[in-house]
């Protein structure tokens, strides 16, 4: 039901779980139904009326044209106009998913050494910049987006704002250091969100994630062990992506022979199932844009009904403009 409102919008698609607000209204129907009804039995008897008084002979040489059954025509259009007025009368609401306003996503994005690897094209770590900024581009914008990034330590790049640019912005200035802190991300994200809420003053928090995105383990910091249980008692999610695969290699200046990084599923694999989050796998930037895509077309949505009755007065108001057309075509006068 997005956008569907007026009476020239594309499509007939009748939106879905329609649910009527004032059902008293659609008694209204039994009140066409009569009329429908009238009008059947007044064509029978201006019939009979017809055949009675008047010289069939002489009918046809005034009246050769007559209309047939295309004279009923604009009468059903306008019928039909009339029970779609009733319907939209009827206050129709549809269920439909809606962003909530309030809704927060931490993107907590590793940028250790290992990111370097160009196993995946032309990057991991350029990869992942331009995933990120796809799910940017999708998340709806009343929800708030904060960036986190962690190689040895983790920072907080972007608290959770609604400004799209700066958190753009952020992405594509991360740089790579030595070592991999994902408990310390998870931390951090668990902290500024806990900031965030803090401005509510009292009243429950809004709806929040974080979205992880890592190709190692954790190598400096506290473990996943102590962020998963944080995470559970602040009753976040975590969701894990694991980018890259175990073909990776990286080659350091101090070292000329190749490293292999391969990715680890297992531990974050562990992460989302520990806080009640989802796992991901990529294995190429196409497909890291379409897991964040999928996550951003429905993190944090919530149920509502929508007032549907324009789709009813819109095609109501067509199809009587319609029956006024034919009307006119038909007898050069209006219904």
């Amino acid at each position: 039901m997005n956008g569907d409102t007026g009476l020239w919008s594309a499509g007939f698609d009748l939106p879905d779980n329609i649910e009527f607000l004032e059902r008293g209204r659609l008694w209204w129907l039994v009140a066409l139904a009569l009329l429908l009804i009238g009008y059947v039995v007044m064509q029978f008897v201006r019939r009979r009326a017809a055949v009675r008084f008047t010289q069939v002979k002489l009918l046809d040489k005034i009246a050769p044209q007559r209309l047939g059954w295309r004279r009923h025509v604009p009468a059903i259009f306008m019928l039909g106009g009339l029970a779609l007025g009733i319907l939209a009368y009827a206050e129709p609401a549809a269920a439909t998913q809606v962003p909530s306003e309030r809704a927060t996503v931490i993107l907590a994005i590793d940028t250790s050494l290992s990111m370097q690897a160009e196993d995946v094209s032309p990057s991991r770590i350029d990869g992942a910049k331009a995933a990120a900024t796809a799910f940017i581009d999708e998340v709806p914008s009343q929800i708030n987006v904060g960036l986190v990034s962690f190689n040895g330590i983790a920072s907080v790049r972007v608290p959770p704002t609604q400004n799209r640019a700066a958190v753009r912005s952020a992405i594509q200035s991360l740089d790579l250091g030595e070592a991999t802190a994902i408990g310390e991300a998870i931390f951090a994200g668990l902290s500024t969100l806990d900031d965030f809420i803090v401005e509510f003053d009292g009243e429950a928090g809004p709806p929040a994630r974080i979205v992880l995105m890592s190709d190692g383990e954790t190598t400096v910091g506290r473990p996943d062990a102590a962020a998963v249980e944080a995470a559970r008692a602040a009753g976040i999610s975590v969701s894990t992506i694991a980018f890259g695969t175990d073909q990776g290699v990286i080659e350091l200046p101090d070292n000329p022979t190749p490293i292999r990084v391969p990715v680890n599923e297992r531990a974050l694999a562990e992460i989302a199932d520990g806080t009640g989050g989802e796992f991901f796998e990529a294995s190429s930037t196409e497909e890291l844009t379409a897991i964040y895509t999928d996550i951003g077309s429905a993190v944090a949505t919530e149920e509502t009904r929508v007032l549907v009755g324009s789709w009813f007065s819109g095609r109501a108001m067509l199809l009587i403009l319609i029956a006024a057309a034919l009307s006119l075509f038909f007898t050069n006068r209006l219904p």
